[in-house]
């Protein structure tokens, strides 16, 4: 069901994306449209660490170790905010662009790379969570590996990170710090095993890096040579917040 519900957004996303200042904005996603390797490697390490929990070693070890020193300190641990703070950092980006402070996209672009990021972690996450079948901590259901929850804020941290990196480096630390305590609290409920949140930050932080170089070419691909000068900005009157919507046809 979330996979089909970010597909859907996608879908909805890529007929406005195709009208927003292209002209404006291609050159600044070009600059930016370069897909290095040192960005990928410390995510690309969480992801091999958790498939390292697969057997029986140390960093299986230390799975069971910290689930049992948890359950022993925390046995009625029960608060499923991590079910809405996941998507906290990605929320952030439009409340920041709703006050004035602008990212390195405007919105609407903003918007299209956040969709293909999500797209991109949602069908991995599940992809390999169909293939692993790793039971949870709690005994319930064989989909532990990776932590979806984990995954999904540490997308939309990077997201805040890249798009208000200029701005302030403390932002993307906010939002990091948000990631870290959706995977820690999914520790806490004894829904996931360390080495399931740990691999979750790899997937959901590869899938953004991913997204923003995979993005300019699907917006190439659908406007092709096509050009207009519509914007998307936002709005605060009366008390009343919302978006003001102009262009040329």
């Amino acid at each position: 069901m979330l996979k089909l519900k970010y597909s859907f957004l996608l879908l909805i996303c890529f007929p406005f994306i195709s009208q927003a200042q292209y002209n404006k904005n291609t050159d600044s996603l070009k600059k930016d449209n370069r897909l290095k390797i040192a960005p990928f490697i410390i995510p690309t390490v969480f992801i091999g660490y958790g498939i390292a929990a697969g057997g029986n070693n140390p960093i299986r070890d230390l799975d069971r170790t910290t689930r049992a020193e948890l359950q022993e300190d925390h046995p009625f641990f029960s608060v499923h905010v991590d079910n809405f703070i996941q998507y906290a950092p990605a929320a952030a980006v439009y409340g920041l662009n709703l006050s004035g402070i602008k990212g390195k996209n405007d919105l609407l672009d903003a918007t299209g790379i956040y969709a293909v990021s999500m797209a991109i972690m949602t069908a991995s996450v599940r992809i390999v969570k169909s293939q692993t079948n790793r039971i949870r901590p709690d005994g319930t259901t064989d989909n532990s590996f990776p932590s979806g929850h984990t995954a999904t804020s540490f997308a939309a941290a990077e997201f805040l990170k890249q798009e208000y990196k200029d701005v302030s480096p403390w932002i993307g630390y906010a939002g990091y710090a948000v990631a870290g305590t959706t995977g820690i609290l999914r520790l806490y409920n004894n829904r996931h095993w360390v080495s399931d949140v740990v691999a979750g930050a790899g997937f959901g932080i590869i899938s953004t890096k991913l997204g923003y170089f995979v993005y300019p070419h699907l917006k190439k691909l659908i406007m092709g040579k096509h050009s207009s000068n519509f914007n998307l900005s936002p709005l605060y009157q009366d008390k009343k917040a919302g978006f003001s919507f102009s262009g040329n046809f």
